[in-house]
């Protein structure tokens, strides 16, 4: 971060191919279509780029920071399409695969993981959005209970509450798909 912060351009692009996967996957846990989740990413980046002198290192870690500032775009691109939500094709919603899975991964494998993937973003969408955002930071992003709370200005106890109810739908949506969990 010092080394942005005094114009190292190197270092920013580092900082870039660094976090852009985890904020791409949160995106993409969101939206659920892979343009969007796209543009989004690079709008944080954009953003980050834009506020990056108003990082404080004592407020907090930069993964915070950063979630922070993705969820609050998040939210904002939420306000603004929810008149014009559109279901995108299951191609658009399949998930990057990590490039080593990829390479070791049996073909039929790989098609189990995808329709698993399809699967639980569909899940994930009915959710509500605050059970949603627990579950992805928690589960899917690893975030620590206070990582979130800072992340979401609630207190811990309210995103183990959320973490505990955002699981707890979550199996009821899967099961009532006939899956298991």
């Amino acid at each position: 971060m010092e080394r942005c912060l005094s114009g190292d351009d190197t270092a920013w692009e580092q900082l870039v191919r660094v976090h852009t996967r985890r904020v791409y996957g949160l995106c993409y846990r969101f939206t659920g279509s892979d343009s969007e989740s796209q543009d989004l990413t690079q709008e944080v980046f954009l953003r980050i780029f834009r506020t990056l002198k108003s990082f404080r290192s004592a407020e907090g870690s930069f993964t915070t920071w950063l979630a922070r500032l993705t969820r609050n775009l998040l939210i904002d691109h939420y306000r603004r399409t929810r008149q014009e939500r559109v279901t995108d094709s299951i191609e658009e919603q399949l998930p990057m695969l990590e490039e080593s899975a990829a390479v070791s991964a049996r073909p039929e494998r790989m098609l189990a993981g995808r329709e698993a993937s399809v699967v639980l973003q569909a899940a994930l969408q009915k959710l509500s959005p605050d059970l949603r955002e627990a579950v992805i930071l928690r589960d899917l992003q690893e975030m620590e209970y206070r990582e979130i709370a800072q992340v979401l200005k609630i207190p811990e106890g309210t995103v183990k509450s959320r973490l505990n109810r955002g699981r707890a739908e979550l199996t009821r949506v899967l099961r009532k798909q006939k899956l298991a969990i």
